[in-house]
């Protein structure tokens, strides 16, 4: 597969006909006996810091994490336990800083419905593998809309972002993974997305350069492995500026899933994307627009009926809203007295 072009002066990336990512290496059911030894020590270091409480715990009926979280964390820092270990920490550290537990069971659903609009947004499908396809079309974000997004108070934009990734990683990969797909029963742990640039202006981009690097930054690192395939379509004559802007919010491996396919994206995304489940502005036969609610497959349907609205949760093969967890449902670091501790609030800070 092409990666884009480098930090040097270069042409931009070949264009490709056929995507088939690798969405199984180093997923459940899929480790190699190194992978799965490194799992298992990952496991032991995180559970002897007490920063994840396995199932047979007595005092827990489930773990604190599922595995998938684990390994995702895992292979973002291929494979190395000592290097997952503190990303972990940190990202378990990042979420008790912003009680990201209690925002996302007591967001409002008519605010969080509203959030949608200013992010990626699902379609309801999910291409050839299982995965859920997402998309972002940037020339949505008009000028009213961009007014409305900077009058949110930046701590709560910040808070928005974080409640959309919950969903995405609490409802969406978990519902997917419920679904009937080619890679089962590896569950589904990353998206594919596509990113429109139809009649963008270098303008609109710069203006919204902050808002997507502070999103950016923030999967990367807490996040982390929830990217499959990124396709870029209808990508304008100045896009090569734009990458010189973005490509430092990305890792290597990220960047390795990038794709170009210009104007015409149809023939290449049906590659990747069943046409039934692909938006008919990309090349498919799906009825569904940026600005529509997520149009469920016919399983997804038979499974949940309508597509929820506001912050949930899949869980046990059922729609459930979220619930903020009590002190003694959380693992506590080592280093944390397990007295005295108080529920920390979310901040603005976001180092």
């Amino acid at each position: 597969m092409s990666s884009f072009f480098s930090s040097s002066a270069s042409d931009s990336p070949p264009r490709v006909e056929v995507i088939n990512p690798d969405v199984t290496t180093g997923h459940l059911h899929h480790l190699t006996p190194d992978q799965d030894a490194a799992f298992n020590t990952f496991k032991d270091i995180v559970a002897k810091a007490r920063l994840y409480t396995p199932a047979a715990h007595p005092d827990r009926p489930r773990p604190s994490h599922d595995e998938v979280t684990l390994l995702r964390f895992l292979r973002a820092r291929r494979f190395d336990p000592k290097k997952a270990m503190k990303q972990f920490a940190d990202s378990e550290a990042w979420r008790a800083k912003h009680n990201v537990e209690a925002l996302y069971a007591s967001f409002p659903v008519d605010e969080f419905e509203r959030a949608r609009r200013f992010y990626p947004r699902w379609t309801g499908r999910r291409d050839k593998n299982g995965l859920p396809v997402y998309v972002y079309r940037l020339a949505s974000l008009t000028s009213p809309v961009q007014k409305e997004l900077a009058a949110v108070p930046a701590e709560r934009r910040y808070q928005r972002i974080v409640a959309l990734y919950e969903t995405l990683t609490r409802f969406v990969f978990r519902l997917c993974s419920a679904l009937p797909r080619p890679i089962a029963p590896t569950p589904i742990s990353s998206c594919t997305t596509i990113i429109d640039f139809d009649a963008v202006s270098l303008n609109l981009l710069w203006s919204l350069r902050s808002h997507l690097q502070e999103a950016s930054t923030l999967a990367t690192a807490n996040y982390p492995e929830t990217l499959s395939t990124i396709a870029v379509v209808n990508s304008p004559s100045f896009f090569p500026t734009v990458w010189g802007w973005i490509k430092g919010w990305f890792d290597e491996g990220t960047r390795r899933k990038i794709y170009i396919l210009g104007k015409d994206p149809g023939p290449t995304l049906r590659t990747l994307v069943d046409p039934k489940d692909l938006p008919r502005a990309y090349g498919g036969e799906l009825d569904w627009t940026f600005e529509d609610e997520p149009s469920l497959d016919d399983a997804a349907k038979e499974l949940i009926g309508e597509m929820p609205k506001g912050p949930v949760v899949f869980e046990d093969g059922k729609v459930v809203r979220p619930v903020a967890p009590s002190p003694s449902d959380v693992p506590l670091p080592a280093s944390v007295p397990t007295s005295g501790t108080t529920t920390p609030q979310v901040s603005s800070d976001h180092s």
